[in-house]
């Protein structure tokens, strides 16, 4: 581990006094460790370009001969501009020097001069920040950029890391096991550090680089493995014997045959529910994978192992759907469901938790009523969470505290990335249900401008007459947002205008109540609203089989996962559907995801483009993200080593002599003072 040397404050470093600590530990620097550790969060690059190599708008270093005489210009009191034009190997360039005028003098017609600065193509010129008479001659190829704040300047900083490797620099010892460094060919930790700080050259730095990528990913992983073996093993849940012949007769009896990816999830979900250990599990399937019937298997075989199931939904219209399709599939098999939401009061509520507390319900499905202090369960064996995300991880657990450790079950229809699910969920076992039942046609996308609007109001006219329905979605920002709000109502009065008479329009936005907003979208499910112009996102999960139609306005303004799921909502009957993303991006970023919505209906490969577009803090929303920060590693970019990394540290943590060896000894006590251990050693 970090030795302990290396824990001792700033102060000890020589040049470091009390203000100067303070400064830094404004930027999270306090010991000697956290100052070494600080790394630079770019590099500089000197080394010599060709032109004909360089991308618009990149930072170059080139070497040419001055071709014009240099022209320099004032305005305002101390502002100029110095203009001179540069022959740079057969391509002449004009480069601009903002705010030093004394270069003039140092510039004569025909010398040699080495400039570095941004390179714009188009215009076939350089903004300079550096300019040095003569060829190049740079002593650095790299240099350390640092992220600084307050009194602290990035020439400070490095002076200070220069001081603390001379004086501190021969404690840093390695925390990584001898195989792995042997394994991956990978640096010591001293020489990466010292590299990363003072790199010589291009490949060094890339080595560097890539040991920290791997000790962040690994030390992270570790973690979570080890919390994942401690939540398994201490969780004393319960070993479920179904019924075998029964379950077989119930999945023959479905009205369709299974995926391939459903029976693979089922068989992975029935494994974890006989083993003594407690299921963990997240279950991924896009939008109509049939994560519903995968669910209604599970629940039926805790129910013929003599246990109670529950299913916890975000919304009261997504409980009501999941209630009637679970009763349909299950009642005849005398499997006794019943729902329970905030609506269901008085003598109807007493009822239930009566039959629940003596368990002749076997399967209730709710909303979050399921968690209140009154619900009791005879003997709750298996809990499914739909849409887990929306809900907060309390909330998570006091249902999951309704049972002796039942076996958990989150479901998403939102695909997450494997690099993120493995991040985001490491602790979890994950499934993926990534194929589309036989039969079900592929939503038709298409990006219309603003002004093609016309066009699309008689494309939804044409659907409308066939007694279809059509889902209009404006952006929402926030939900108080009074311009969403505003544009929501222009939109609704856009759409009455012009189907007067003809279609019910109906209107959703944040203002409503929740009650309000039911009676609206139950109006659109039984077809009184034909077109519903919605701000929120119209919930997932809700069906409308007869909605074949959906128009999203201000698309770019949405992640391409958010618009997959809105995109979800049609398609669910027989019929072909479309989906019109309304759209003028300005940027390419937003004119790539128009470009990818209309090409791909495939969730997981919208989800991964989508992480390279925003990166992995924008996919969740940072503030819920949960998301680890690391120093140097980057989820997207570095996947392979992450995937690797996790495979490293199951592998030790499931073997014997990561507990026993003196070898590991330093990372047992890494997760002891993590908090993930509460001993020595699991057992």
């Amino acid at each position: 581990m970090v030795n302990d040397i290396l824990k001792q404050p700033v102060t000890v470093v020589k040049g470091i006094g009390g203000e100067t600590a303070e400064a830094l530990a404004d930027m999270n620097i306090q010991t000697v460790s956290d100052l070494l550790e600080y790394f630079p969060y770019r590099y500089e690059d000197y080394r010599l370009k060709d032109l004909e190599s360089i991308k618009h708008e990149e930072r170059i270093t080139v070497e040419g001969i001055v071709h014009s005489e240099p022209s320099l210009m004032y305005y305002g009191k101390k502002r100029s501009r110095l203009t001179l034009r540069v022959l740079i190997g057969r391509v002449l360039v004009q480069a601009v020097i903002f705010n030093q005028p004394y270069l003039k003098n140092k510039i004569t017609l025909n010398s040699t001069v080495t400039l570095t600065g941004k390179w714009d193509q188009h215009r076939q010129m350089i903004t300079v920040n550096e300019l040095h008479a003569g060829p190049y001659a740079s002593e650095k190829e790299f240099e350390p950029v640092y992220g600084v704040k307050g009194k602290v300047t990035v020439k400070g900083l490095r002076r200070f890391i220069n001081l603390a490797f001379s004086q501190y620099g021969e404690y840093i010892s390695e925390l990584l096991p001898e195989r792995y460094l042997f394994s991956y060919k990978l640096l010591d930790r001293k020489t990466a550090m010292q590299i990363m700080h003072f790199p010589s050259g291009g490949n060094d730095l890339k080595q560097a680089r890539r040991r920290f990528v791997y000790e962040e990913f690994f030390y992270f992983q570790l973690k979570m493995q080890a919390l994942r073996k401690m939540e398994r093993e201490n969780s004393n849940g319960v070993a479920q014997s179904y019924d075998l012949d029964q379950l077989n007769h119930y999945i023959d009896s479905m009205p369709f045959s299974l995926t391939n990816a459903q029976k693979r999830v089922v068989n992975e979900i029935l494994t974890d529910m006989k083993s003594p250990f407690r299921m963990n599990r997240l279950l991924q399937g896009d939008v109509g994978s049939g994560k519903t019937a995968v669910a209604s298997i599970a629940l039926f075989a805790s129910k013929t192992a003599g246990f109670q199931g529950a299913l916890m939904v975000p919304t009261e219209i997504l409980a009501d759907q999941h209630a009637s399709s679970l009763k349909e599939m299950l009642a005849p098999l005398g499997v006794k469901c019943e729902l329970l939401t905030s609506s269901i009061k008085g003598k109807r509520r007493r009822e239930i938790l009566e039959e629940l507390k003596n368990g002749e319900i076997d399967i209730l499905i709710g909303t979050h009523a399921l968690i209140q202090e009154e619900v009791v369960f005879k003997n709750l064996g298996l809990v499914i969470t739909d849409e887990q995300h929306r809900f907060g991880v309390n909330q998570r657990r006091v249902l999951r505290e309704k049972g002796e450790s039942p076996d958990v079950l989150f479901m998403t229809a939102t695909p997450i990335p494997r690099t993120l699910a493995i991040t985001a969920f490491g602790e979890m076992d994950v499934s993926i249900i990534d194929e589309m039942p036989a039969g079900r046609k592929a939503i038709e996308t298409y990006w219309a401008k603003p002004d093609m609007l016309d066009r699309v109001l008689r494309f939804m006219e044409k659907e409308l007459s066939k007694n279809r329905q059509v889902y209009v979605i404006c952006p929402l920002i926030e939900e108080s947002d009074k311009l969403d709000v505003q544009n929501a109502i222009d939109v609704h009065a856009t759409m009455m205008q012009y189907f007067q008479g003809r279609y019910h329009t109906g209107l959703m936005h944040g203002r409503l109540h929740s009650d309000e907003k039911d009676a609206v979208m139950q109006a659109f499910s039984r077809n009184e609203v034909q077109i519903l112009v919605s701000t929120t996102v119209v919930e997932v999960g809700v069906n409308v089989p007869n909605a074949t139609m959906m128009v999203i306005y201000d698309a770019e303004r949405f992640g391409l996962s958010q618009l997959h799921q809105l995109r979800g909502r049609v398609g669910r009957g027989d019929q072909q559907s479309y989906c019109i993303l309304l759209a003028d991006p300005k940027s390419e970023v937003g004119k790539e995801r128009m470009k990818i919505m209309t090409e791909t209906n495939d969730g997981f490969v919208l989800s991964e483009k989508d992480l390279e577009l925003r990166g992995p803090g924008d996919f969740f929303g940072r503030k819920q993200s949960g998301l680890p920060e690391f120093k140097v590693a980057d989820m997207v970019h570095d996947y392979r080593a992450l995937e690797t990394a996790r495979n490293d540290a199951a592998e030790l943590i499931q073997s014997e002599f990561f507990w026993q060896d003196g070898e590991y000894a330093d990372l047992r006590q890494y997760l002891k003072n993590s908090g993930v251990l509460e001993g020595e050693k699991l057992d």
